[in-house]
């Protein structure tokens, strides 16, 4: 099926089955699929598709920008970098002006160390207060390794790369993390927990796997 929203086409498949709510899924390629209860109408699957027309379309240019991440950093005005899924010229991002490379790097260094310490104590506020949790300590850190992790003392940490991520995507990393304080381990109630929280979480997974290559200096 597919519909036509803001001069777009979305395409989608709708998958019924004996559900209660219809969902709507994006993997990682951009592929779309409608989980939908027995008996949904053509016209309530269109309808849900248009109401979350404009969220779709944001996904899936995420998803595109990702996928034509270019391969070498240029360090100038015109160089592109990603913030919060979307790529942007580099004097967009930071002040470019009689910086040699060396000082644009670290310059858009810091900008991201900045912009990830803010979203994150703004994003985190909601879920540890959904989740009935609290870290005693956050910190915004290298890696190339994780984007997040938990420490047994509830220290949380999480990579300054994630603001080169969509918001949802960075939201994936709190709430896995937060979930971590209450179940240290990758078990079946530690995901049910995420679940609970964001039933998608496996295409956030997936995105970072697939992109997060993508997401670097």
């Amino acid at each position: 099926m597919r519909i036509e929203f803001e001069n777009q086409t979305i395409d989608f498949n709708v998958l019924y089955g004996n559900r209660k709510k219809l969902s709507i899924h994006i993997d990682s390629t951009g592929h779309i699929t409608i989980k939908a209860p027995n008996g949904t109408t053509d016209a309530a699957v269109m309808e849900a598709v248009e109401r979350h027309g404009a969220r779709i379309l944001q996904k899936l240019q995420a998803i595109e920008n990702a996928r034509s991440a270019p391969k070498t950093k240029e360090y100038q005005d015109e160089g592109k970098f990603l913030h919060l899924g979307k790529y942007y010229y580099l004097h967009e991002l930071i002040e470019t002006k009689d910086l040699n490379e060396d000082e644009l790097k670290a310059s858009l260094k810091k900008f991201y160390f900045n912009s990830c310490k803010k979203l994150i104590a703004e994003r985190i506020k909601t879920y540890q207060t959904q989740l009935k949790v609290k870290p005693k300590t956050i910190e915004i850190v290298e890696s190339r390794t994780k984007w997040g992790s938990c420490s047994s003392d509830k220290h949380l940490t999480f990579n300054y790369r994630l603001a080169m991520a969509p918001l949802e995507v960075i939201d994936y990393v709190i709430i896995h993390e937060l979930c971590h304080l209450t179940h240290m381990n990758h078990d079946r109630s530690f995901w049910r927990r995420v679940g609970s929280i964001m039933p998608d979480f496996k295409e956030k997974e997936e995105f970072l796997a697939r992109y997060g290559q993508a997401m670097t200096l």
